[in-house]
């Protein structure tokens, strides 16, 4: 399936009005697409939209909660009636709760696990009628805790496990049925938005995500990236990379790093936090920054840069491969024993 420009999309972003949402919204206006953008609260999106507005973009913004299947159905069907139809579907909403699980209300796992999964299966829901004759991207924003879960976290990790099997199971039927979406699983590492700030914390202290932070453009790169061309997964951020490598090789060995390591990682003991403000259960009237306050933080990632440059990573893929195999006939020639005769 050939994606369209981005010039010629009709782009909706839920979780829109802060952090990586608000990047990539600007992006996809910056680029001539047509862009719908969502959130919980317009006080974000008013701004955004805004924005956008001044500087040529055509955009509609829309209020909607992602746990409410009824409101993510209408964005689908305001979409349609306004540009005439949806390329690209972005699921970026989520929020967080840190605590150990036991110490953790009941209705806050639920309320990640609603917000963070069955959102995103709304989304596809609500999306895929409106795309199937012509065609388009559904874009999926997991995590690196989807591939491997993280203590004090277990509700998001829950989530985002769950929105790698959701995307698994939902690419096979789309195939099947031969409707021609695109489903893309992006993955980014920590990434430097409010998520840190806006999430709730029973630790009594201000919660962190395992550093190093990466900046949200580059996962706004990814998902331009993906709008554009048929990828499967995407994970953003080299730290990610290792996780997973990690993860692959030896579950057990991850176990024993991260016990002695992420309790203190994600937690910032210097901040206290007797009950700060956080957007679990309804959005804060402030939330409309694109970065956090989380540091050390990388403006790129050679990584994904490849990721995104396949040539380029062919052949550096091929020229590391060739020197390996010159360096072994090299050793192998040295130390072949010299004849007597």
């Amino acid at each position: 399936m050939q994606a369209k420009a981005i010039n010629e999309q009709v782009a909706v972003l839920f979780g829109a009005s802060s952090g990586i949402g608000r990047a990539t919204a600007r992006r996809f206006a910056e680029q001539g697409a047509r862009v719908v953008i969502v959130a919980r609260s317009n006080d974000g999106l008013e701004s955004l939209a805004t924005e956008i507005k001044q500087k040529g973009g055509q955009v509609l913004a829309l209020t909607a909660d992602t746990a409410d299947y009824e409101q993510v159905s209408r964005v689908a069907e305001q979409t349609v009636a306004h540009f005439g139809r949806i390329d690209t579907w972005v699921h970026l909403a989520a929020v967080s709760v840190y605590g150990y699980t036991w110490e953790v209300p009941p209705d806050e796992l639920a309320q990640v696990i609603i917000t963070d999964l069955i959102g995103q299966i709304y989304g596809a829901r609500a999306a895929i009628p409106h795309m199937r004759a012509d065609g388009g991207t559904l874009i999926h924003i997991s995590s690196v805790l989807g591939m491997r879960g993280m203590p004090l976290q277990s509700a998001y990790s829950a989530a985002k496990h769950g929105v790698n099997g959701f995307t698994e199971a939902l690419r096979l039927e789309l195939r099947h049925a031969k409707i021609p979406v695109q489903v893309t699983t992006i993955m980014p590492s920590a990434i430097n938005t409010p998520f840190f700030e806006n999430a709730k914390s029973h630790m009594g202290v201000k919660p962190a995500g395992m550093a190093p932070y990466y900046q949200p453009e580059l996962v706004t790169d990814a998902i331009m990236y993906a709008a554009e061309h048929p990828v499967r997964d995407i994970v953003v951020g080299g730290a990610g990379k290792l996780l997973n490598v990690a993860q692959r090789i030896s579950p057990p060995l991850v176990d024993e790093l991260l016990v002695h390591t992420a309790f203190k990682a994600q937690t910032l003991p210097e901040i206290e936090l007797a009950e700060g403000p956080n957007n679990l259960e309804a959005p804060l009237s402030s939330t409309n920054q694109t970065h956090g306050t989380m540091s050390p933080v990388r403006n790129t990632s050679l990584s994904s840069w490849l990721d995104f440059n396949p040539g380029t990573r062919k052949l550096l893929t091929s020229t590391v491969a060739l020197g390996a195999v010159l360096l072994l006939r090299r050793a192998l020639s040295i130390a072949e024993p010299q004849s007597r005769w």
